[in-house]
């Protein structure tokens, strides 16, 4: 694909790796017979990282609506993958819970994004990717950092 100055920017590449990551995420987990979207796999990986995790925060850290994440985790509780549980801090809350059968479907993930990470990976210097990985954490940080103050700016206004 040719050079393209105005869709060769940061945002458009980003994207565009996010949507060839999910759907080759999707082909691949569909190969496995895993049954699951990438959305739900999302879902299982930052369950397992968070352990036991409030809906709410659950659906800011995937940065989703509470609606939509109330549908992805309903059809993974019903393929028995997550439980929801009552928060012991508040009664009115959930806690979502990776199930034993979710840790065994994410361990059955985790070679495919391997791969396709090492795939992604190719013909790069091994020092370039780690650099690229460092640069992106450091752009994600700083774009959370803004978004924090925007926020609390908002909340200071109100």
């Amino acid at each position: 694909m040719p050079a393209n100055p105005e869709t060769d920017t940061f945002g458009f590449i980003v994207n565009d790796l996010s949507r060839l990551i999910r759907a080759e995420m999707d082909r691949r987990t569909t190969e496995a017979g895993l049954g699951l979207t990438t959305g739900e796999g999302r879902v299982l990986f930052n369950v397992r990282r968070a352990g036991p995790v409030r809906q709410t925060a659950l659906a800011e850290r995937l940065g989703v609506e509470a609606m939509t994440l109330s549908g992805l985790v309903d059809r993974l509780e019903a393929k028995g993958f997550v439980e929801r549980q009552p928060d012991p801090a508040d009664r009115r809350a959930k806690l979502v819970t990776l199930t034993e059968a979710g840790a065994t479907v994410v361990t059955k993930i985790e070679p495919i994004a391997t791969a396709i990470r090492s795939e992604a990976a190719h013909g790069i210097d091994p020092d370039d990717w780690q650099r690229l990985l460092v640069s992106l954490r450091a752009a994600r940080a700083n774009l959370i950092a803004n978004r924090a103050e925007a926020l609390a700016g908002e909340d200071a206004a109100a």
